[in-house]
């Protein structure tokens, strides 16, 4: 309905505005009582950057966080991440991710970034708070925060929205009629908009996952080339777009027995996974540890960008530092 409406569809969304209405009404008050100042938001004294969407579903955020703390790193930054901890359920924030945690305390998005990004990890539903941990507590000079856009709370510096290159905007109408979070005008107000597949235009970033090796979801130890695949599998996924995991299979000639979609965040069970062969996302494997069996694996993904990019962000950094380090002085 919201991305490929038929006729039929059509009268289930003119029914919904009333309460898309609705929630433009509320988005657009809240978003004033910011920029009147009657709700305070807070400065950080280093450079935030936020990754976010103005859509509901996956659209390749986290891919894209573990691309810029590893690159900034690289660059001699020494970078935070700061997350909102979807599905954790620890008591106290903010809390500092170790490699150590578990998925039900962290959440599972937390969990896959801390296994591949070496720099400090936090989760704190009050992201000012956590983002003053990695500035207090981890010395950090920059930080990078996971989803966030509409979280007003926490001034940034750097936006940058992720979009599918191929489901776009969808039908262009907010929730709950469309799958729009803020209107089509704040796309004008991002720094960069960074495009997960599809065909760019001169204002947008490409983004490509590139996959790895399949790896054993209960022996981690164990990796298997997705080439080698000769039968038919089953492949689940519980994250926002799993047909874009689907398609990735498919176009790496994997042989699809069954697609099994879940919610996102889904908690997984024995139950859902079928006893034949088994390909899933990472995001799912962290969930899955122990109720696998030995024929589950998991798909890694990593993004990759243009050098434009990545040198514009750059550039958009040291300026922002300099700016806030002026501002200290005065």
């Amino acid at each position: 309905m919201w991305y490929s409406p038929s006729w039929y569809h059509w009268p289930i969304i003119i029914l919904l505005l009333p309460l898309t209405a609705l929630f433009w009404l509320l988005s657009a008050l809240r978003r004033s009582l910011f920029r009147l100042y009657i709700k305070p938001s807070v400065d950080i004294p280093i450079p935030v950057i936020v990754v976010g969407n103005i859509s509901v579903g996956g659209n390749g955020k986290t891919p894209l966080v573990v691309y810029l703390a590893k690159r900034l790193r690289q660059k001699g930054y020494h970078p935070g991440v700061l997350s909102r901890g979807y599905g954790g359920k620890n008591a106290i924030y903010p809390m500092t991710v170790e490699q150590s945690s578990i998925v039900e305390v962290a959440g599972d998005e937390a969990i896959l970034m801390r296994r591949h990004i070496n720099c400090p990890l936090v989760i704190d539903p009050i992201r000012a708070r956590g983002a003053m941990e990695l500035v207090d507590k981890h010395k950090c000079d920059v930080i990078i925060c996971d989803d966030g856009l509409q979280h007003y709370a926490l001034n940034r510096d750097v936006e940058i929205v992720v979009m599918d290159g191929q489901r776009r905007c969808g039908n262009k109408l907010l929730l709950p009629a469309g799958p729009l979070r803020e209107g089509l005008w704040r796309l004008d107000s991002v720094d960069f908009l960074v495009l997960n597949g599809g065909t760019v235009t001169n204002s947008e970033y490409l983004m490509s996952l590139e996959a790895g090796q399949l790896i054993n979801v209960k022996h981690p130890n164990k990796s298997l080339s997705i080439n080698s695949l000769s039968s038919p599998v089953t492949a689940i996924a519980g994250i926002g777009n799993p047909q874009r995991f689907f398609t990735l299979l498919e176009k790496k000639q994997v042989k699809l027995k069954t697609q099994i979609s879940f919610i996102d965040h889904h908690v997984f069970s024995e139950n859902d996974i079928p006893s034949s062969t088994v390909i899933m996302t990472e995001k799912d494997a962290v969930k899955c540890t122990q109720i696998a069996h030995d024929d589950c694996w998991y798909l890694p993904v990593s993004a990759s960008l243009t050098s434009q990019f990545e040198s514009q962000l750059l550039q958009k950094l040291k300026q922002v530092a300099a700016d806030k380090k002026q501002s200290k002085r005065k």
